[in-house]
């Protein structure tokens, strides 16, 4: 890695950890660039030589933290291998994601979740899949992402929310048995 490279990325995680550090303190709308840059001991401009705005941050610690550890194992078909680390990850910073999921709004950690999450089944699907021909013509792989990943973050957020109340194998689990059986057969297995 090139020492400019290295200088970037040690840039971007220092803002990053600074960030998480103050969304432990504060809610996202109390949290400003300016006191971002004070407590990362940069000035203005290398922040934004970096980042648009603080939900750009949150971006990158989304895609660094959890995402892109999960890729090499969705490129080779791990499917529920790569939920369950994703919810590990997640696990292994619960205090942060549980203020981050509080995030609301246009910019919320949802949206910016389920885009990310779209973006990478989209890239797993053509990586996985260059020629593909879906049944319906209406159907595309970016619909089919849309739709995993809405299921998958709904699934994930939620259980943030509800306090990590089952294991992340549990957890993902019971995702591969949602996403693998229709509604009718999971109505006909509750007992």
């Amino acid at each position: 890695m090139r020492a400019q490279e290295k200088e970037k990325k040690d840039t971007e995680k220092i803002i990053a950890d600074t960030f998480k550090e103050l969304l432990l303190k504060n809610s996202m709308e109390k949290i400003t660039v300016k006191e971002i840059c004070e407590k990362a001991g940069i000035i203005r401009p290398t922040f934004y030589n970096h980042f648009a705005d603080k939900y750009e941050v949150l971006e990158y610690i989304i895609r660094t933290d959890i995402l892109e550890p999960i890729k090499p194992l969705l490129f080779n078909n791990m499917m529920t291998a790569a939920y369950t680390l994703l919810l590990t990850n997640i696990g292994n910073d619960i205090e942060f994601y549980k203020r981050a999921v509080l995030i609301e709004g246009q910019n919320s950690f949802s949206n910016i979740s389920i885009s990310l999450v779209t973006e990478l089944l989209v890239e797993t699907i053509e990586k996985l899949h260059p020629v593909h021909h879906f049944r319906y013509s209406w159907m595309s792989r970016e619909m089919l992402a849309e739709y995993y990943a809405n299921t998958m973050c709904y699934i994930a957020i939620n259980w943030i929310k509800r306090d990590f109340t089952v294991s992340p194998d549990e957890l993902s689990e019971i995702f591969d048995y949602i996403s693998s059986h229709s509604i009718i057969d999971i109505f006909n297995d509750i007992v």
